[in-house]
C-alpha cells in the first residue's frame, strides 16, 4: 500500500455557525435561506427553476437527440471496462442501460483479453436499492488479502460523499451478517486482519473536525460495538482529518496514523506492536509514501536535509530502516525544471516509475535501485505524443504494469505490460466520433505579468480565422490538478461535430508546472488564475479564433469559482457561461459542508487581512446590477455535500432579481459529480451544450 495515495480529503460535514463579528452587509444577505439544502422553501424554489430551464433547454428541437447520443454513448458495452488486480481476479465496477447503478464484477485475464468477457457478478447496485428501497451509489471496496474473499463496501445515498460501510462475502455474495458495518458518515473503514479494522467515522459530539472528516482514529474488533473501539489518535478540530491504515505488503506489514493538518500539510506516524507512535521526521508539506524498503517524500517547498538543497517539486527517497536510524543521505528520483513537474510516481515490485509532464505532456521513467543508484530509463513502448498514465497490475507480485494512452482525438487505448519490454493493446475505444477532419494544436498566451500560459485548441484542419467560430473554453486552476488531453466523445459529438471549437487552459493554480505553478495563484494571489483565464480568451480573440459573441466558457467545483469570477470581472470578454457545482459565496464557504478544509487554497474570511482579498473573488459580493453580463447556466446538485449547492442557489437569485440572463438547473441526487447514473450524467451535459449552442451559434 503507498500511503501517499491516501489523498481521501475531500468531503466535509454541514456547519451553518456564523462567522465572529460578521458586517452587517453580510449579516444581511436576504437569501440564506437558499442554504437550506432540502427545505421545503428552498426545494420549491428550486423546482421553479427547475422547470424554466426544462422549458427553455429541454424543449429545445435538438436537445432530446443529443440527449439520446449522449446516453448511447455513456451506456456503450463498448466502453474499455478498466480493472484491478486482487488475487487471481480481475474487478471492475460496470454500468450500462440495463444496469443504470451498475454491478460488482469479476473475471480472469484469460476471459478480461477477450472482445467480450465472461463476467462474474458479485453484487448488483440497482436490486440492492430496489430491495432496500434506497438510491444506492457505489462508493467502492476494500478487500482482505491474501484471498480476498471479504470485503469492506462503501455506498453512498444518491451520490452524496457521506457513505456507510459494509462487510460483504464474496463467496456468499452477499453481506455479511452481524458483520463490520459504519454508519453513514463522510468516514473510513479499512482492514487490519479478518477480526480487527481502523475506523474514522462520526462517533458523536466532538468527534468530527470543524470540515466535517474524522477527528479520532480507533481500532475496533469483530463482536463489540464501534463505541467501544479503542482510540489510536485523536487529532485537533482544526485539523482537517485523522486516519489509520495497515500496510498489508507480505513482508513489509506496519501500521500508519495520518493527520492532514490543512488541505496542504500533513503528519505522519508508525505505529508499533505496542500502540506507540514515532512522527516521521519530515516536512509537513511533503507527500508521504512508503512502499517495500523505501520511504517517498515528495516536497511541495523547498527542503535542506543531509547538506543538500531540494526544489519544490523533488521527489526523494531513501531506505525506511536507514531514515528511522536517523540517516538522511535522500536520493534524488526527479527535480524539477522550467517546463518540467511530476505528474505522479508509484512502484512495482522490483522498480519505481515516474510520470513527468513537459509542457503538459506525458513522459513515462523507470527507476531501479542498484549499488551504484538508481538507474533511470524510458518506459519501453510508451508513446511519444498523449496522455499517459501507468498503474501497477499487482505492485506486490510482480513488474506488470497497466497503461492508458489518450489524447482529444484519439480513443483511449488500455494497454498491459511488463517494465523492460513492450506492452500489448487489450483494449480500446471506439471512435463515437470522426476525428479525421479535426487536429490538436498548443498555443501558450502571455498573462498581465508576462506569464507563457499553455492552452490546448482542437479545431477542424481547415479552420477559418474569421473571428466567427462558435468556442468553448474550458478551466480549473486548482488544488494542484492538471488538466491533460483526454478523449472525450461528449466533446466530439455534442460540440466539434457541430462545427465548434474547443479549448481547455492550463492557468495557474493547477499542478502543470508543479507546486511553483499551483502557489503562484494561492490565497491572495487567486487573481494570477483569471488573469491567465483572461489572457487566453484574448489571445482566441487576437488570432481570430472567435469573438466574444461566440466564445463561451465552462468549469466545475473550484472551475465554477473560475466561471463566476470570469463572469464579473471580465463580462466582455464571453457570450456565455456554464457554472458547475460551484463555490461563488467566498465569505461563508468555510462554513458549509467541506469548505473549511480548503481555507489553505482560498484564505479565512475570520481571520483579519484575509476578507480583504476574499472579498475581491467572492462573485457573489460582486456581481452588480448595472454591468451587462453574459448569459449564465449554473447546475447543481442537492445532494452535492461538498461544495453547498447554496452558492449556486444564491447567485442566481441574485443575478435573477437583478435582471440578467440567467438559467438554473438542479439535480435532486448526483452527489459532487452532478449526476449519480448516466442517464442522469446525459441529460445535464445536454443541457449544458443546448444552452451553450442557444448563445453562441446563434446566426451561424
Amino acid at each position: 500500500m503507498r500511503l501517499s495515495a491516501l489523498a481521501w480529503l475531500v468531503a466535509g460535514a454541514l456547519s451553518v455557525s456564523a462567522h465572529a463579528a460578521e458586517p452587517a452587509a453580510m449579516t444581511q444577505d436576504p437569501h440564506l435561506w437558499l442554504e437550506d439544502v432540502e427545505g421545503d422553501k428552498a426545494l420549491d424554489w428550486v423546482r421553479a427553476r427547475n422547470a424554466v430551464s426544462q422549458q427553455q433547454l429541454g424543449g429545445d428541437p435538438g436537445f432530446e437527440a443529443l440527449r439520446g447520443e449522449l446516453l448511447a454513448i455513456l451506456d456503450s458495452n463498448a466502453r474499455i471496462p478498466y480493472v484491478g488486480k486482487m488475487g487471481e481476479y480481475y474487478y471492475n465496477f460496470w454500468r450500462d442501460k440495463q444496469n443504470p447503478q451498475g454491478v460488482w464484477r469479476r473475471t480472469t485475464l484469460a476471459e478480461y483479453r477477450k472482445d467480450e468477457p465472461k463476467w462474474e457478478v458479485l453484487l448488483d447496485i440497482d436490486a440492492l436499492g430496489k430491495a432496500e428501497g434506497v438510491n444506492w451509489v457505489w462508493g467502492g471496496a476494500n478487500c482482505l488479502r491474501p484471498d480476498y474473499d471479504r470485503c469492506l463496501i462503501d455506498l453512498s445515498r444518491g451520490g452524496a460523499d457521506a457513505t456507510v460501510t459494509r462487510e460483504f462475502d464474496v463467496s456468499d455474495k452477499a453481506f455479511v451478517k452481524g458483520g463490520f458495518e459504519r454508519p453513514e458518515a463522510k468516514g473510513d473503514l479499512g482492514w487490519i486482519d479478518i477480526d480487527t479494522v481502523y475506523v474514522g467515522t462520526d462517533f458523536g459530539p466532538g468527534s468530527m473536525t470543524s470540515s466535517g472528516y474524522p477527528r479520532v482514529a480507533k481500532e475496533w474488533k469483530r463482536g463489540t460495538p464501534m463505541s467501544e473501539a479503542k482510540v489510536v489518535f485523536e487529532g485537533q478540530d482544526s485539523d482537517i482529518s485523522v486516519g489509520a491504515f495497515h500496510d498489508d505488503t507480505p513482508g513489509f506489514e506496519r501500521d500508519f496514523v495520518y493527520r492532514g493538518l490543512t488541505f496542504y500539510t500533513n503528519e505522519l506516524y508508525l505505529r508499533g506492536a505496542d500502540g506507540k507512535l514515532t512522527k516521521f521526521d519530515l516536512p509537513d508539506g511533503a507527500q508521504k509514501g512508503v512502499y517495500r524498503e523505501w520511504l517517498s517524500v515528495e516536497l511541495r517547498q523547498a527542503w535542506e536535509v543531509g547538506g543538500e538543497k531540494h526544489a519544490a517539486g523533488s521527489l526523494l527517497a531513501i531506505r525506511l530502516d536507514d531514515f528511522l536510524a536517523g540517516k538522511r543521505d535522500f536520493d534524488v528520483l526527479f527535480a524539477p525544471t522550467e517546463n518540467t513537474s511530476l505528474a505522479s510516481s508509484g512502484a512495482t515490485k522490483d522498480h519505481y516509475f515516474i510520470n513527468v509532464l513537459e509542457d503538459v505532456k506525458n513522459r513515462i521513467y523507470v527507476l531501479t535501485p542498484g549499488k551504484d543508484g538508481w538507474k533511470r530509463e524510458p518506459l519501453v513502448g510508451a508513446p511519444e505524443f498523449g496522455t499517459v498514465s501507468i498503474s501497477a497490475v499487482d505492485a506486490e507480485e510482480s513488474n506488470d504494469y497497466f497503461m492508458t494512452v489518450t489524447d482529444y482525438l484519439t480513443p483511449t487505448s488500455l494497454l498491459m505490460g511488463t517494465i523492460g519490454k513492450a506492452p500489448e493493446k487489450l483494449k480500446q475505444l471506439p471512435a463515437f466520433f470522426d476525428a479525421s477532419a479535426y487536429e490538436i494544436n498548443q498555443h501558450f498566451a502571455t498573462s498581465k505579468d508576462g506569464t507563457r500560459v499553455p492552452y490546448f485548441m482542437v479545431s477542424r484542419k481547415d479552420l477559418k480565422l474569421d473571428g466567427d467560430n462558435p468556442t468553448l473554453l474550458y478551466g480549473y486552476g486548482g488544488f494542484e490538478v492538471s488538466l491533460t488531453p483526454s478523449y472525450s466523445a461528449g466533446v466530439g459529438k455534442a460540440w466539434l461535430g457541430d462545427g465548434g471549437v474547443y479549448v481547455v487552459a492550463n492557468i495557474r493554480g493547477g499542478g502543470e508546472y508543479g507546486p511553483r505553478w499551483h502557489q503562484a495563484a494561492l490565497r491572495e494571489n487567486r487573481n494570477k488564475a483569471y488573469e491567465d483565464f483572461a489572457a487566453v480568451a484574448e489571445d482566441l480573440i487576437a488570432r481570430k479564433v472567435t469573438k466574444p459573441a461566440r466564445l463561451g466558457i465552462q468549469g466545475g467545483s473550484n472551475g465554477g469559482l473560475l466561471m463566476g469570477n470570469m463572469t464579473v470581472m471580465y463580462p466582455q470578454l464571453f457570450g456565455a457561461v456554464v457554472c458547475q457545482v460551484p463555490l461563488l459565496d467566498m465569505y461563508r464557504y468555510d462554513k458549509l459542508l467541506a469548505g473549511a478544509s480548503w481555507v489553505a487554497e482560498y484564505g479565512d474570511a475570520d481571520v483579519p487581512g484575509d476578507w480583504d482579498f476574499l472579498k475581491k473573488y467572492s462573485p457573489y459580493h460582486n456581481v452588480a446590477k448595472d454591468v451587462d453580463y453574459p448569459p449564465v447556466l449554473f447546475t447543481t446538485s442537492t445532494r452535492d455535500d461538498r461544495v453547498h449547492p447554496g452558492h449556486a442557489r444564491k447567485m442566481m437569485a441574485r443575478m435573477m432579481e437583478q435582471g440578467h440572463d440567467v438559467t438554473y438547473y438542479e439535480n435532486i441526487e448526483g452527489g459532487h459529480g452532478g449526476a449519480a447514473n448516466n442517464a442522469q450524467s446525459a441529460y445535464m451535459s445536454a443541457l449544458a451544450y443546448t444552452f451553450l449552442k442557444q448563445k453562441l451559434f446563434e446566426g451561424k
